[in-house]
């Protein structure tokens, strides 16, 4: 068209302003021309092509606030370099001119923003499945070394460094974890000081990935990363209290998946072995990793050490609970008490009722050891509910959001 040499000018003009490529605007600086000689509108297809424009800027990179200005600075700085209809003397056609521009402004940055909108909403969900799928192979662990490497680069993580997983349990439903995933993202990063991180959730769980923790300083007091998200998760509200398992550090491709599985297997432990403390760390469960190696032995202390419980009044629980208690309180009676809740008297006849049925006295300090360690491995392989199955099986079977 004969004006196309000023609407040029115009859009470099705009462009300039706005600080992004004139591309951007296609033909909507013709619209607004032919709007203010004719009052046309715009078609559809006119309008979906302005849409297409904002799909191109968000695939770009570009801000839309600067798409925005871009249209809004090429419409005013158009307007002042209209042809003489603008100009006119006649009222009326200056206002049906600047009606007519000012409605394809309108409808025109609309539809800008809608496909802008739109194609960012699409590469966040790819986003979101390629960062989804690549933490489900990271912690698998049966990837494609390589192409696992590489696929960490986009996240900031650096594979040959040693890694370790922390993993957050709730004691109740957990819902609408997007605010604590991403504010707990943040804090974690915050305290790296890099992007090297990764929060997720899965099965239940909230799953962090982090650098190793650095050795304390002399005379300071350990910064752990189970102690910092137990706390981060903890401000979260009506998901209860919450437990945090923490797996050894790793270096490779192969660490992550290690130290993810020791945190879920802390959190197995945690639940069979019904510790209180909301931070358990690998290192602190190795002594029943031990005991579980040899399955079949400390299957068959179980059975021969408690065997006979399973045959009391009751059932074996109460026993073993009070048998459990005792133990951990050193061998006393009145601490073992006020943590069940009975008597003293209660509990010296649960005690003499377990010595006469398994023939172990709980309070002489040799065989109360050998109880001990029996009564550990029944928490460990879920018995006498389940008979003693394997407690790998056992483990699986407990709900995640049930410390």
């Amino acid at each position: 068209m004969a004006e196309s040499g000023w609407l040029a000018e115009v859009a470099r003009a705009a462009g300039r302003e706005a600080g992004v490529p004139v591309e951007l605007l296609g033909e909507y600086l013709a619209l607004l021309a032919d709007a203010a000689v004719t009052g046309r509108k715009p078609h559809r297809a006119e309008l979906d092509a302005v849409a297409l424009q904002g799909r191109r800027a968000a695939e770009m990179g570009v801000s839309a606030g600067s798409v925005v200005q871009l249209y809004l600075s090429a419409a005013r700085l158009l307007w002042g370099r209209l042809p003489a209809v603008v100009r006119s003397r006649d009222s009326g056609l200056v206002r049906a001119a600047a009606d007519a521009v000012l409605f394809v402004v309108d409808t025109a940055v609309a539809g800008l923003a809608e496909g802008y909108t739109e194609a960012r909403r699409q590469q966040v969900r790819w986003e979101e499945t390629q960062r989804r799928e690549f933490i489900e192979d990271l912690l698998r662990g049966d990837a494609d070394v390589g192409r696992l490497v590489e696929r960490a680069e986009p996240f900031g993580l650096d594979m040959a460094r040693p890694h370790q997983v922390a993993l957050a349990a709730p004691t109740g439903r957990l819902t609408g974890t997007e605010p604590i995933v991403g504010d707990l993202e943040r804090a974690v990063v915050n305290r790296e000081g890099d992007r090297e991180v990764l929060v997720a959730t899965k099965d239940g769980w909230i799953v962090v990935v982090a650098p190793a923790d650095p050795p304390p300083a002399a005379g300071a007091a350990a910064d752990r990363l189970g102690d910092f998200v137990h706390a981060e998760v903890s401000r979260a509200t009506g998901a209860g209290p919450w437990r945090v398992a923490v797996g050894r550090p790793y270096p490779g491709a192969y660490g992550v998946p290690r130290s993810y599985e020791e945190a879920r297997d802390g959190l197995a432990m945690a639940v069979r072995l019904r510790l209180d403390a909301p931070v358990i760390h690998a290192e602190q469960l190795l002594t029943y990793r031990v005991l579980l190696r040899d399955q079949p032995a400390i299957t068959d202390l179980v059975h021969a050490v408690l065997g006979p419980l399973v045959g009391a009044r009751g059932g074996a629980e109460p026993l073993l609970a009070t048998l459990e208690a005792y133990v951990a309180t050193g061998g006393v009676t009145t601490e073992t008490a006020r943590r069940l809740h009975l008597s003293a008297r209660a509990v010296t006849y649960r005690l003499d009722r377990i010595a006469t049925l398994t023939g172990y006295q709980a309070t002489d300090p040799a065989q109360r050891f050998t109880m001990q360690v029996a009564v550990v491995g029944a928490r460990l392989l879920g018995w006498p509910e389940n008979g003693g199955a394997s407690p790998a099986g056992a483990a699986r079977e407990v709900p995640p959001s049930r410390p």
